[in-house]
């Protein structure tokens, strides 16, 4: 079984991975890019026992057997199920609690643990072992009545619960003979008895997933699929700036030992597209405009900076550019595999493809009538800035979609990408019935799409290519048709599907590109391209085969119906950070373009 067979739950304010065991292996305060105070998924060298885990909140029934876990349907509430020898049944819920109070949403940065026997008298025992500033600090306990506080550098943690305080702090084994709840979060009293505010909590964390749900539009085929994957794109979101990280963890090496650990708790421009079509799609408008109104003031940050030409590929939750790269030393690394890497290098890399990521997201704020806060002169002139700067670079060298640390090219995907800005200019100057904008935009894009056919098209290969004047392939050549570059029908984009198929291709599974790169050759498959191929494949009239393939990837998600980035290519293992935004995003949109209709099923 995976290490990363993990459940998420959290409030669009910080999250937290459970595993088999019931365990809260990995947790952020105050949010989501925050200190990990619970770090175990990090600090696992081999032989660590569980009296010497750090960075854990776990509930161990005493005896245990069996655990048996699942999501209440349609909400992101766990429940884990615990059976010991002698037949006794104790029941873990787990959830973050998030609702509307007073017209307000409440989503205080606090997991929400209730215990309850279900037969017998289940013994359990606690272990509630914190840390701070990534491992390095233990913080220092100070207890109360009902409540432990856990006293850190910066900051402090409570737990206040009804549970026998003392056994709690001691770590010693006691009889669940009642329901108990604990309360892990931010250091402010409970003023409220313990069960019912706990009870109370969980009704109605479970009345908002279950509302939002039923808000969706999703496909007949697949619901389960699509459902699950939606949930987990909106306990990717930071609701309070609209932001999306990428995945809500870091480090999770793509690869076994191969050092390709990288910080993830950050927003990417590239991902915005692809995240938008699938909000989109789901009818999530409210969370849709919300990203909208993110990557606007993303825009608005760069026209008040004029002198700063180049967008950062990648921005903090709050749309910080400053994510400097460092080793947290303290920590193991997953399975020992260190390094544990905070922030982001990449921040400092030059990706042509910002550009048409930003235009291509804005577009919907033009052309959608159901948002509220659409599109208007302001913003059309901040993205008609970033079209003349895609003019300027969309033939110029960048580190690529791939993020190469050492290599530059021109790439051809951040090449589209330029093109696609300015082609989706023009569609936006239609609706404002601009046509001499439409003109002029329309005259750049047609100039730069002949260029890119030119120098991207490979005429002894038959197909395009990943770079000007290359040879080699890459998975995002599969989107030219989505792009709106070629006519899926096209001869040559049809050779392309067939070409990276052939080569990039790895059982149900596609690699990234198939050359060395900073780290050496490519050991796991990266999830969403093997949607990608799903579907260029049902593009180019290849359904059936596209459909089979999309079930086959399926049965590689986790016990729990969730991605990571990556999967070893023969045993499927699940490797990469967890849970990827991109996969789920990957497995909606290829769900929505493959399902029957509803007309068609009834």
């Amino acid at each position: 079984m995976s290490s990363l067979d993990l459940a998420v739950i959290g409030n669009c304010m910080i999250s937290a991975l459970v595993d088999r065991r019931a365990q809260i292996v990995w947790g952020c305060f105050p949010r989501f890019d925050g200190d990990p105070v619970f770090s175990a998924l990090l600090d696992s060298p081999e032989g660590r026992t569980d009296a010497e885990q750090r960075g854990v909140f776990a509930i161990d029934q005493i005896g245990m057997q069996t655990c048996e876990q699942a999501y209440i349907e349609n909400t992101a509430v766990l429940v884990s199920t615990m059976t010991d020898s002698s037949g006794n049944i104790v029941e873990i819920t787990d959830f973050v609690p998030r609702f509307t109070h007073f017209d307000r949403t409440f989503r205080p940065p606090q997991v929400i643990r209730r215990v309850r026997p279900v037969k017998g008298r289940p013994r359990i025992r606690v272990r509630l072992r914190p840390h701070f500033e990534w491992g390095a600090h233990q913080p220092t306990t100070t207890r109360g009545s009902n409540h432990l506080r856990f006293v850190g550098p910066d900051s402090s943690l409570r737990l206040t619960t009804d549970a026998p305080i003392s056994y709690v702090a001691e770590e010693r084994p006691f009889v669940v003979d009642r329901p108990m709840s604990f309360f892990f979060g931010e250091d402010e009293p409970l003023r409220s008895e313990a069960d019912s505010t706990a009870r109370e909590f969980l009704d109605r964390t479970i009345d908002f997933w279950r509302d939002w749900v039923r808000a969706l539009s999703i496909p007949y085929d697949w619901q389960e699929a699509v459902i699950r994957a939606a949930i987990t794109l909106k306990l990717c979101n930071f609701e309070e700036t609209g932001a999306i990280v990428a995945a809500l963890t870091t480090s999770v090496p793509e690869a076994p030992n191969t050092q390709r650990n990288w910080d993830y708790r950050y927003c990417w421009l590239r991902d915005a597209y692809f995240v938008i079509q699938a909000l989109n799609r789901l009818g999530t408008t409210k969370t849709m405009e919300a990203y909208l109104t993110y990557i606007a003031n993303i825009v608005d940050d760069a026209d008040a900076h004029p002198s700063q030409k180049d967008f950062a590929p990648l921005f903090s939750i709050t749309r910080s550019t400053n994510l400097e790269e460092y080793e947290a030393k303290a920590l193991a690394g997953y399975r020992g595999m260190g390094p544990v890497r905070v922030g982001n290098a990449a921040y400092t890399q030059i990706q042509n493809d910002a550009y048409g990521s930003i235009v291509l997201a804005s577009t919907h704020a033009f052309l959608d009538r159901r948002l509220i806060r659409t599109g208007n002169k302001a913003l059309f002139k901040h993205l008609e800035q970033l079209g003349r700067r895609a003019i300027e670079v969309f033939d110029q060298p960048d580190a690529g979609p791939w993020e190469l640390r050492t290599k530059a090219a021109v790439h051809t995907f951040p090449s589209v990408m330029c093109w696609a800005a300015c082609d989706r200019l023009v569609k936006i100057a239609r609706a404002m019935g601009r046509e001499d904008k439409a003109a002029f935009w329309s005259e750049h894009a047609s100039r730069m799409h002949a260029v890119i056919d030119e120098r991207a098209f490979n005429k002894s290969t038959g197909t395009f290519v990943s770079s000007f004047e290359g040879e080699h392939l890459d998975a995002t050549l599969l989107l030219l048709s989505e792009l709106g570059f070629v006519k899926p029908s096209d001869p040559r984009f049809v050779a392309t599907v067939e070409a990276v198929g052939k080569t990039l291709r790895r059982g149900d599974l596609l690699l990234r590109y198939d050359v060395e790169d900073d780290f050496g050759m490519m050991h796991t498959a990266f999830m969403i391209c093997g949607f990608w191929y799903v579907d260029a494949l049902n593009a180019i009239g290849r359904k059936q085969e596209a459909i089979e393939l999309f079930e086959h990837i399926l049965e590689l998600r986790n016990s729990f119906g969730l991605f990571s980035e990556d999967a070893d290519f023969t045993t499927g293992e699940l490797w990469g950070n967890f849970p990827q935004t991109y996969s789920m995003v990957g497995l909606i949109n290829s769900a929505v373009r493959l399902s029957r209709s509803w007309e068609e099923a009834f």
